[in-house]
């Protein structure tokens, strides 16, 4: 099949025009009538991503972090984003990227089912004259738990094996707020909408604090282990749409480690 019939179908669910103004979401290399047999997906398109795609054959990458946020002014193999683009054309690969839209229209509700969050609303209404549709969200945990229960189901939920936590671990906490990937401009909407703990990632030391002060309790997931998640939705959802199409998935790893 074609990559824009693969295009057609992601967007079908996951549309363009549902990311954020700031984002880049789309066909960022390549050539969307080329013909598509194999698909790569991974979170992000780093070099050893890269590799791996042309190692499997792939034809086309899909991540949910768009390689290219900024302008360009020049494509050459002197810095390391030009070099990425260059072996992609190189290979002939076709590279999409499915951010924000994928954030509001998956990934919010996707991981909040994977929490067992009961009673939700849009944590970040990002979506124009659409109140329903946003980033993040805000739910019951199962029941009421303490924070260190919190961060024990949160680890056991998402497959992690540590999590960051600042607060009482003797809290009790029942309201949750969900900000997959990077949340910490979203504390201030969790505080609105009552939530007692906020779980994302990429919380910094003053951002924590600040929360703290303010009766939010965090558990930081890291960036990574709150949007993996992404890899086997894709799969899936591609499975269901084009049922011949071969996927090959980055494995799961985190890119950083607890030494």
């Amino acid at each position: 099949m074609l990559c824009s019939e693969i295009i057609n179908a992601i967007e079908e669910r996951y549309p363009a025009s549902f990311a954020c103004d700031w984002d880049n979401v789309g066909l960022l290399v390549g050539r969307k009538e080329k013909e598509v047999h194999r698909v790569y997906l991974a979170l992000d398109a780093t070099d050893e991503v890269i590799s791996h795609a042309i190692d499997a054959k792939a034809d086309m990458i899909v991540t949910h972090h768009p390689m290219i946020f900024g302008g360009m002014k020049r494509i050459n193999d002197q810095d390391f984003l030009g070099r990425k683009i260059i072996r992609m054309i190189q290979a002939d690969l076709s590279y999409y990227a499915m951010h924000t839209n994928f954030d509001v229209k998956g990934m919010a509700d996707l991981s909040a089912d994977i929490l067992g969050l009961t009673d939700r609303v849009v944590l970040d209404e990002t979506v124009p004259g659409n109140p329903e549709e946003g980033v993040g969200r805000v739910g019951d945990l199962p029941r009421v738990m303490t924070l260190q229960e919190a961060c024990e189901h949160v680890k056991s939920s998402l497959k992690l094996t540590n999590v960051k936590v600042c607060g009482d671990a003797n809290r009790e906490v029942k309201r949750a707020a969900l900000c997959p990937g990077s949340g910490k401009s979203e504390i201030s909407l969790a505080l609105k909408k009552g939530a007692d703990v906020l779980i994302t990632g990429d919380i910094d030391h003053h951002a924590g604090l600040d929360a703290i002060d303010q009766g939010l309790m965090i558990i930081d997931a890291g960036h990574y282990g709150t949007e993996y998640i992404f890899i086997d939705e894709m799969e899936k959802y591609f499975n269901e749409r084009f049922p011949g199409l071969d996927i090959v998935k980055e494995p799961i790893r985190s890119p950083f480690k607890i030494v």
